[in-house]
């Protein structure tokens, strides 16, 4: 796992060999947007440890979406160190593994992609603390708040910190080589209508599941792919 400065004292990804987690800072509080592949908890705790941070300050694990690569870890480090899990009410059935994981539509070309992704290990069930809505305040980063984002999965959301311009899209958008919309979609057409939803919040900093960070011309970069999908 690779652990990457986004801003100085604020926020960090956690590059793993499929998706990525982030670690927000609110001075020595802590919240992660998504949680790594099971098994990955240690090395979670390792990176916090290397700030120079406590990893029983991690308070709530917010969960964008129920991709086995996105949730694996949150039960562990729940347990571990009394963090919340949050997740949209849409996807939280999926998360405890009462319901399973929704089959996407794929395009020919996401085909061995999709093969893939499904090399990272199954996420266990995990229990979700607060079921989410959209508008819902989550209670970090000077104001976040959730914006419903389905069509990568029913319940997809995005994480919006308007005073620090920082929006987490999930699996919405990626950018793993161009700017493009996510793959792997239940629903394309909601998906690209979410991707919009999303744009036009105008971000300066925009973090996906998949690809690095976007940190300039973020705004106008949205839109102009948004638009074209």
């Amino acid at each position: 796992m690779d652990l990457v400065e986004v801003i100085p004292n604020r926020l960090h990804m956690l590059r793993f060999p499929i998706g990525q987690a982030y670690l927000w800072q609110d001075g020595e509080a802590l919240t992660l947007i998504d949680a790594g592949h099971a098994g990955s908890a240690a090395a979670i705790e390792g990176a916090v440890r290397s700030l120079g941070l406590l990893p029983e300050r991690l308070e709530r694990i917010v969960l964008t979406h129920c991709h086995r690569d996105h949730v694996g870890a949150a039960g562990e480090l729940a347990a571990r160190w009394g963090a919340r899990v949050l997740a949209h009410r849409l996807d939280a059935p999926v998360i405890r593994g009462e319901s399973p994981v929704p089959e996407p539509v794929l395009l020919d070309w996401e085909l061995p992609l999709y093969a893939h992704g499904l090399t990272v290990p199954e996420a266990p069930p995990t229990q979700v603390d607060q079921e989410l809505e959209d508008g819902d305040a989550l209670g970090f980063g000077d104001g976040a708040y959730v914006v419903h984002a389905p069509g990568h999965t029913d319940g997809s959301i995005g994480v919006h910190l308007p005073r620090h311009g920082v929006l987490f899209t999930g699996d919405c958008v990626a950018a793993v080589g161009p700017l493009m919309l996510g793959v792997f979609n239940v629903d394309r057409a909601r998906a690209v209508e979410s991707f919009r939803r999303l744009a036009a919040l105008a971000p300066s900093t925009a973090c996906f599941g998949h690809g690095d960070p976007l940190t300039e011309d973020t705004a106008a970069a949205l839109v102009r792919v948004a638009a074209a999908s």
